[in-house]
């Protein structure tokens, strides 16, 4: 049958005629061929192996195994929320809750169910991100109130394709206050034929009474084998051949994500000329290759300096980052120690083959506080060199520190050497007693508890320094320092206190002191200046005071020792409990004497009855 304007199709010549004369200008005319056709676009590793049902979920088992039981019992949530890192498939399961949502299967009958058919004319809408029920909206973008009134003015609508209107909402953590508010009246009661699914990589920022009217799932970080898994599957699917420690590195530097390790994986492909190699992946990253971490930890562990610096020259020629190097380094450290803390994951298989033979060889060799020590020095060092103007040298001054160490003795360690040597001595020495402005010895040993303050009412103020530090409390900064550093106490008998102020105070620090206490008191103080020596200020007290502790600390047998053993080492600080905040003994308050009581055998005196005046 003839085309309706043309003749039968099956008898065209697609070619078209050739000018049988001169062009418009006098020129054959140029024959039009027709235009070539385009190139599919290429389709990036993390859009075109994206999971599209709960099967193709990696390290979500939990995740998936309750929405599985929840679509089979028929008890979905009407809202849910779903957080975890980049790129470990927020987006993707909610694109899948859609689907599993409005498919209707094949022959367009079915319900809702956790395993959609994927040909049914929503689930292709949905999979394609046209379908008209299914919005979603970028709350990084869109955080006002008026975005979120659009979306609940959506919802009362039903939905013109689908069984049910999903309403999909990503980093909802970056809604305003007014927008969250907005959303919580329909969160709590939806229609019957609307669903929300939220994601966040902030959970602590979304509001309590919006997670209390969610189903919450945490999204875990992938493992680094289930990554490395997967990567090989598609790499095969992909017709490439790439090394297992290529693999295992970029599952290592996704950090658990996805779509972060199919990106790296994406750029490895397209440097790589044949195999994808190990080496050609470190340098792409800008990371050193495992083999030559574990060749550091033995060089430092060791003490080898010359070996940890050729090591590190060999990285820095590739390109590698050498406080990316150290961070690996502290990774590897952490691991030789919970092989150690826990013999048991030498058998785990999440671990790769290099940490469960050459970690456990290093597990073996090493100490726990050697581990941690090199721990604290590493973790310190990764800080210096991120805030250092030659990150190499930072990184190499680090190894060469921890090189210096490996072949000390932890405290721990000579402590024992020392006592095992009887180097120890008795007991700890005392303390020396600092002198405390106007504190006197307890009359007739009568306990503290009878002591009484000098004034009251108000606060109790039984000694020059309970009224310095009452100073500090209120505060009064510049007269408390200079009650501190600039007077000498010559006589506190209350309400008058005697001072020696020296040059540097002020002159009005006698009024001052007196007007605070006679308001707090509710008694007159008189503060008299006089010309006696007095007592040293407190300031000058407390360091004496710290001084003779440091002394006697460093004249114990067992410190001496350990000072010895550590060359240029210092006794820096002394802490004693029983000290006050000036670094010297509580002062013990005046208290009146009190007989002591009879003892057992005294005769009872009853000669003449007790006089008591009522």
């Amino acid at each position: 049958m003839s085309g309706l304007f043309q003749d039968d199709p099956a008898e065209q010549d697609d070619t078209p005629p050739l000018p049988d004369g001169p062009g418009l200008f006098g020129d054959s005319l140029a024959v039009s061929l027709p235009a070539p056709t385009l190139a599919v676009p290429y389709r990036v590793l993390a859009r075109k192996y994206r999971p599209t049902t709960f099967g193709d979920l990696i390290g979500q088992e939990t995740m998936v195994r309750t929405l599985r039981n929840a679509f089979a019992a028929g008890r979905v949530a009407h809202a849910f929320m779903l957080t975890g890192v980049r790129g470990v498939g927020k987006t993707t399961t909610a694109r899948i809750i859609a689907r599993a949502l409005n498919c209707i299967g094949p022959n367009g009958t079915g319900g809702p169910t956790a395993d959609p058919c994927g040909v049914c004319a929503n689930c292709i809408g949905i999979l394609a991100d046209r379908h008209p029920d299914v919005v979603e909206m970028d709350a990084a973008s869109r955080t006002g109130v008026e975005d979120m009134r659009e979306v609940i003015e959506a919802t009362r609508f039903r939905p013109m394709q689908a069984r049910t209107k999903v309403f999909v909402i990503d980093e909802i953590h970056m809604l305003s206050r007014n927008a969250f508010n907005a959303l919580l009246k329909t969160l709590e009661e939806p229609p019957p034929h609307v669903k929300f699914v939220f994601a966040t990589t902030e959970i602590r920022k979304v509001p309590i009474t919006v997670l209390s009217r969610c189903q919450r799932f945490d999204l875990r970080r992938v493992r680094v084998a289930e990554l490395s898994d997967l990567f090989g599957r598609i790499a095969v699917k992909e017709n490439v051949t790439i090394e297992p420690a290529a693999l295992e590195q970029i599952a290592r530097s996704a950090d658990g994500s996805v779509r972060d390790g199919l990106s790296m994986l994406d750029q490895a492909i397209a440097q790589a000329e044949g195999t994808i190699t190990g080496a050609a992946v470190a340098e792409m990253l800008g990371l050193a290759d495992r083999e030559a971490v574990f060749e550091l930890m033995d060089a430092v562990m060791g003490g080898k300096p010359a070996a940890a610096l050729a090591i590190t020259d060999r990285a820095y020629e590739r390109g590698a980052d050498l406080g990316a190097l150290l961070q690996d380094l502290l990774e590897l450290l952490h691991t030789v120690t919970r092989l150690k803390s826990v013999p048991a994951l030498r058998d785990s298989p999440d671990l790769p083959e290099a940490e469960r033979t050459l970690g456990a060889a290093f597990a073996d060799r090493l100490s726990v506080s050697v581990l941690a020590r090199a721990w604290q020095m590493l973790l310190k060092g990764v800080g210096e060199v991120e805030i250092a103007p030659d990150r190499r040298a930072a990184a190499e001054m680090v190894l060469i520190r921890l090189c210096h160490v490996s072949d000390m003795p932890t405290p721990a360690d000579l402590i024992r050497r020392l006592s095992a040597a009887g180097t120890s001595g008795g007991p700890a020495p005392s303390m020396p007693a600092g002198g405390g402005g106007g504190a006197r010895a307890v009359a007739n040993g009568a306990p503290a508890m009878f002591a009484e303050p000098a004034v009251q009412p108000g606060p109790r103020l039984g000694t020059f320094r309970d009224v310095v530090a009452w100073v500090g409390d209120r505060k009064e900064a510049m007269l408390h320092a200079h009650l501190l550093h600039s007077v000498h106490l010559v006589r506190f008998a209350p309400p008058v206190i005697e001072l020696r102020p020296l040059a540097d105070a002020p002159r009005d620090l006698s009024s001052r002191l007196s007007a605070l206490l006679s308001d707090a008191t509710g008694t007159r103080w008189t503060i008299a200046v006089s010309r006696e020596a007095g007592e040293a200020t407190i300031a000058d007290q407390g360091n004496a005071a710290d001084t003779a502790r440091k002394t006697a600390a460093a004249d114990h047998p067992l410190v001496r020792a350990i000072l010895a053993a550590f060359p240029g080492a210092r006794v820096d600080t002394v802490h004693d409990k029983t000290m006050d905040a000036y670094g010297l003994p509580a002062p013990v308050p005046d208290v009146p004497d009190i007989p002591a009581f009879a003892p057992p055998d005294a005769d009872y005196f009853d000669e003449e009855p007790m006089e008591m005046d009522l």
